[in-house]
Formats: structure tokens, C-alpha cells, sequence
């Protein structure tokens, strides 16, 4: 498996690893519920290397992105960015991903590890269908690495050269971290304040120790999971995959379908629109200590009405949380359902997402 620059450093630290996305990642360092409550109360930080940097260059940028994407790419500030997906001509969801205007005609696209080809050959094509050539796959120049927390701008200030308390979230600033130009992103995957960090790959050792000695406790990706369960972030290849539209996921805000341009999957995405979705992701929650996990079957008396995506035991909550479809006839906020849990019918209640929000 792909190991990201900071693999020797991970094992330093007596990291445990697994395979995440095809890449061979740190799951933890000492405990879950440590490093999850670091990110809740002071600042965790995160190697997040494997995640795709995708460049998108040039004087047409702007439109072929409108054109490639379901948002409006040419309405982004210069220094901001959106949340964003790509989806097929079916409407299903390739990956969702994160794009930042970093000049009139230059943006930076974040994509998951495990679809960065996919994501990359999806852009390629389209790109060659308008005669653009600036779509850049520059994944293995940079490394990446998140700094979240309520602590995480206090401590992550030490380094910069910058002044980060006016960035507002989901901006991108250039600046000088530990002497290393790089890219400053408020953004994040915890719910939590932060920042995720894109320096020189050649630079990532330095750059990830210098942060762990600002007090910033290192974290893996099982805590990293429990957070963005907690603040109702979907995980593709949990809630999102191409069998999922955006409207089934909850994420039909995000499809930009008032515009007059054309983009991939706008037809189908326009039907979609306005229909019921025999499926819907929604929030759980339920009593005692045992967890609800993926695939698990969630009921409605005896009929079988969906399936959990994502779920665990909350930290912070100290209940079961989960996300998962159900029929569209039984999502209504306070319906009670069951989910089987090894033979045993676990009583979780349907509530509105995300389960946490930061003060």
C-alpha cells in the first residue's frame, strides 16, 4: 500500500496503522477517546497526505469548472472556496470534494484519496471534451495535514507569518509555516475550528514536527471518523457512492440547477429533483453503550426499511450515534425504529443532523 511522507514519523510515535482508501494510514497513537477529545477541548493533529491535490489552471478555468462540477466554480472569491461534488451523467456521486479559488484562473480541487484516478480521470475527459488542457494532478508534490481543534488557530499561530483570526471558514491564504511557504485552508472534517495545511511533501516531517511541539496532540483516523460522525459529515463509500444522488444524501442545497450552463448529470439531476427519493440519509441516535455499524439493518417493526452507514458510540455525547438510509415514508424527525445489533433490536430514534455543534 502507498505510505504518505510522514509514515516513519507515524511509526516513531508507535502509531497503529490500516488500510484507509487504499493507503496505509495511522488508526491511532495512544487511544481513540484521547485523541477525540483533544480535537473537542484543545487542538489534534491530523496527516491527511493521501487526500488528492488537483490543480485546475488556466483562462477558462473558471468555466470548464462550472461546466465539469454541480456548483457555480466562476461565482467563488478569489481566497474562498465551497463545498462541492462531482457526479456522472446519472447523477450519481463520483466524490465530494472541496474547491479553492486561489487566483482569477487558478483553482485548487481537494478530492478523497480512494477516488483521486477516479476524480482525476473524470476531469480529464470532460476537460478534453472542451479543449482544456489545466487539469494538473499534483497529489504526490504535497502533503496535507489538519489542524483542528478550539486551540487549533491559537497554536497553529505560532509558525505562520500571517495573521489567521480574519480568515473566515472556507478561505485559503498563502503563507510562511515554520519557514515553509504553503497554503493556509479553513476548513476541516471534525466540526471543529481549524485548518488544513498543504505544504511541499519534501517538507512534511519538519512541518508535522513542528507542529506537535506547539502542544498539538497527533491524532489517527479512527478519532478523525468519530468527529465527523458527531458533526454529520458524510464519508464516501459510507453515505456517498455512485449508486447515491445528491437529493437521497441530503446534499441537494449543494447542485447548482438554476444556472443556464450546461454541466455533467444536470439533466438527470433536474429529474431527480423532482421526485420523492424512495431513500433518505438520516441521523440516529439510541440508549445505552452498544453502537450501531455499518451495514447494520434498521426496522420499523418487523419490515426491513434501511440500512446504518456510519456509526459508533459518541464520545462526546456518550450515546449510539449513526447515519443510514431509511424509506422516504419513515424519516420523519422523532420516528422510532430498531436496528439489529448481532440479533438484538437496538430502540434509536430518527433526529435531525449533525449530532454536535461546536459553540
Amino acid at each position: 500500500m502507498p505510505q504518505t511522507p510522514l509514515h516513519a514519523e507515524h511509526a516513531r510515535l508507535g502509531a497503529s496503522f490500516t488500510d484507509f482508501g487504499g493507503w496505509e494510514m495511522p488508526v491511532r497513537y495512544t487511544s481513540d477517546l484521547a485523541e477525540h477529545q483533544a480535537v473537542r477541548e484543545q487542538a489534534g493533529l491530523f496527516d491527511i497526505s493521501h487526500m488528492a491535490e488537483i490543480f485546475v489552471s488556466g483562462s477558462d478555468a473558471a468555466s470548464f469548472l462550472d461546466y465539469a462540477l454541480v456548483i457555480k466554480s466562476s461565482a467563488i472569491a478569489v481566497g474562498k472556496a465551497k463545498y462541492a461534488l462531482i457526479c456522472n451523467e446519472d447523477g450519481g456521486i463520483i466524490d465530494d470534494l472541496i474547491v479553492y479559488r486561489l487566483a482569477n484562473n487558478q483553482f485548487l480541487v481537494i478530492a478523497n484519496a480512494g477516488n483521486r484516478h477516479a476524480v482525476v480521470a473524470a476531469l480529464k475527459e470532460r476537460a478534453a471534451l472542451k479543449n482544456f488542457n489545466g487539469v494538473e494532478d499534483k497529489s504526490d508534490d504535497f502533503a496535507l495535514l489538519a489542524v483542528q481543534g478550539p486551540k487549533a488557530t491559537e497554536l497553529l499561530q505560532k509558525l505562520v507569518d500571517i495573521d489567521l483570526a480574519p480568515l473566515p471558514y472556507y478561505s485559503i491564504a498563502t503563507g510562511s509555516i515554520d519557514g515553509v511557504p504553503g497554503y493556509l485552508c479553513r476548513t476541516g472534517y471534525t466540526g471543529e475550528d481549524g485548518f488544513e495545511v498543504l505544504v511541499p511533501s519534501t517538507s512534511a516531517v519538519q512541518i508535522f514536527n513542528a507542529l506537535l511541539n506547539t502542544g498539538i496532540t497527533a491524532c489517527g483516523l479512527a478519532a478523525r471518523d468519530t468527529l465527523r460522525l458527531e458533526a454529520g459529515m458524510p464519508l464516501y463509500g459510507h453515505e456517498l457512492n455512485l449508486d447515491v444522488n445528491p437529493f437521497e444524501a441530503g446534499l441537494g442545497r449543494v447542485v447548482k440547477l438554476d444556472r443556464e450552463e450546461d454541466f455533467v448529470g444536470k439533466s438527470a439531476l433536474t429529474a431527480l429533483s423532482t421526485k420523492v427519493q424512495e431513500k433518505v440519509l438520516v441521523g440516529l441516535i439510541g440508549d445505552g453503550k452498544r453502537a450501531a455499524r455499518a451495514e447494520y439493518k434498521i426496522y420499523l417493526g418487523e419490515t426491513e426499511i434501511g440500512e446504518i452507514t456510519s456509526g459508533a458510540l459518541s464520545p462526546t455525547l456518550g450515546y449510539p450515534v449513526a447515519m443510514g438510509y431509511v424509506s422516504k415514508t419513515n424519516s420523519e424527525l422523532g420516528a422510532e425504529v430498531s436496528v439489529d445489533i448481532r440479533g438484538t433490536r437496538l430502540p434509536m430514534t430518527v433526529v435531525k443532523l449533525p449530532f454536535y455543534k461546536r459553540k
